[in-house]
């Protein structure tokens, strides 16, 4: 058997948080169960949920001097054969595990092992990890610049200001090519439109009827995105605005393509 480093009391006191949860953690009976399928006493089944497993914990890791049993409670109350009725708790109860593992070397996997992993320097490296938007969009290779504008709000897994943060980052990079201080439809109109001539910026080199339709469309693009996305949710309390991870994902994406097809631009 692979001997687990032991855990010190900050890292046990997070998990116990977590899987302690007055709400999204387990319930009374499921500790007492799961505890004893890991060998694990349960040393003051009298406290609040988390300081019990807290001192359950502790007493093990006193007792046996490895991390072997805090592992294995973990990887026994996170099988995903228990959450069948309740994925979202899954994935609740992972990514907050996840964060606190990341200062480990580990992590939860999507079939509820933990597993090592690389270390995480500060909490925004493992709260990076732990978001899956964010590892969504690593993956997707997304435009370093939205992950810039809206790093932050990732982090906090914040959809609605994540692709507000986003959107405005392109008005921002236009401003900045173009030298105009206009916004929204005006500012797409005024660098890139073709009703007065040659634009001030150009995706393409406008030599054909081909590169002038592109050209159209790209205008019609942007003030699509400042007009769907961007103005709803600059006028709309967050509460009203439905933004789904999905939805988040799909539109950050988009910003990713504008942002490249900015990043070719010329001025004309």
């Amino acid at each position: 058997m692979v001997k687990i480093p032991q855990f010190d009391a900050q890292h046990l006191t997070s998990i116990a948080q977590v899987l302690g949860h007055t709400d999204k953690g387990l319930k009374g009976t499921e500790l007492e169960y799961v505890l004893a399928s890991c060998g694990i006493p349960d040393v003051n089944p009298e406290m609040t949920k988390w300081k019990r497993l807290f001192n359950a914990f502790v007493g093990i890791q006193n007792s046996k001097q490895v991390g072997n049993h805090v592992l294995m409670f973990i990887n026994r109350a996170m099988n995903p054969v228990q959450y069948t009725r309740d994925p979202a708790l899954f994935q609740w109860r992972r990514d907050q595990l996840n964060v606190v593992l990341a200062f480990s070397g580990m992590s939860v996997g999507e079939d509820g092992k933990a597993r090592w992993d690389r270390h995480a320097k500060n909490l925004d490296e493992a709260l990076a990890r732990a978001s899956r938007l964010h590892a969504a969009l690593v993956q997707r290779s997304v435009h370093q610049d939205v992950l810039e504008f809206c790093r932050a709000e990732l982090l906090q897994a914040n959809y609605f200001h994540a692709v507000f943060e986003a959107t405005k980052s392109i008005a921002s990079k236009i401003r900045k090519l173009s030298g105009l201080g206009s916004d929204g439809a005006s500012l797409v109109q005024e660098a890139f439109g073709l009703s007065a001539g040659l634009p001030i910026l150009a995706i393409n080199d406008l030599s054909n009827a081909t590169d002038e339709g592109e050209q159209r469309g790209f205008v019609n693009l942007l003030v699509g995105l400042f007009g769907t996305i961007r103005n709803p949710l600059a006028h709309n309390p967050k509460v009203e605005w439905n933004m789904t991870e999905q939805d988040a994902l799909d539109v950050l994406t988009l910003t990713s393509l504008i942002h490249r097809k900015l990043d070719s631009a010329k001025r004309k």
